[in-house]
């Protein structure tokens, strides 16, 4: 299970523009190929994570878990609990969209049940991080919750939407017996503590946690990691060795 943001694809200026090299993706065909359950974990939704991986053999958990496109599938499976809270996410997003916002380049990114607020490479980021804090303490004080990764405040849902919780429950559908998570950033390590839970309750053998190691990754990455990598290029390499016969 591999993210995808700072793993599989560089961080870029603005996320609409990030991409998966074609040797990466080359490589992840043939890895769908070979292991029985492979998939994408993002925090961006499930088709978008799809449409940029461009993989139909693999799985993808979108919007940190709260979504799951199964390899094949063309519809994605939403919990209901967080299906429910879409339409407040969204309103909240509309209420929080100001001028001013706009002003200081702050882009809004919907994620279904989740809108992010991302000021990397506004031309004043201090002014930006001013005026997004302020939006999450106006998101607590609505009673949503806050969640803070590179340059990106997420507002979501007063209910669990975590990596971990995501491939906690796509696993429980599978025969896997040993499971790795790739990941680079906050959020993978919900995904980590979530492989450390499944081995020690026994439904998986072994748990293999992939660290990625970058400037602005937080230092719990390497830490907890078992395998520690750098950056997107040290990702391809262990592509590399995941496909060889």
């Amino acid at each position: 299970m591999f993210d995808i943001d700072g793993t599989l694809a560089p961080i870029v200026q603005n996320a609409a523009d990030a991409r998966v090299p074609e040797s990466t993706r080359s490589l992840l065909a043939q890895i769908a190929r070979k292991y029985g359950v492979v998939a994408c974990v993002s925090g961006r939704r499930a088709s978008e994570a799809r449409a940029m991986v461009a993989i139909g053999a693999i799985s993808y958990l979108g919007s940190h878990g709260a979504e799951l496109l199964r390899a094949g599938s063309t519809e994605p499976v939403v919990d209901p609990a967080i299906l429910d809270w879409t339409e407040r996410i969204r309103e909240f997003a509309r209420e929080s969209d100001t001028a001013e916002l706009r002003r200081l380049r702050v882009r809004l990114e919907d994620k279904g049940p989740i809108v992010a607020f991302h000021w990397r490479g506004a031309p004043d980021e201090d002014a930006a991080r001013a005026a997004i804090d302020s939006i999450a303490a106006k998101a607590q004080s609505a009673g949503l919750r806050t969640h803070w990764g590179r340059k990106v405040l997420e507002v979501r849902p007063p209910v669990r939407i975590d990596k971990g919780a995501g491939i906690s429950t796509f696993l429980a559908d599978t025969d896997v017996d040993v499971a790795m998570y790739v990941g680079d950033d906050v959020t993978d390590l919900d995904a980590f503590q979530a492989l450390v839970t499944l081995a020690g309750e026994g439904r998986i053998s072994k748990a293999i946690r992939v660290g990625v190691r970058s400037d602005e990754g937080p230092s719990e990455i390497t830490e907890e990691a078992d395998i520690v990598l750098d950056g997107p290029e040290g990702v391809a390499g262990l592509l590399t060795v995941l496909a060889a016969d």
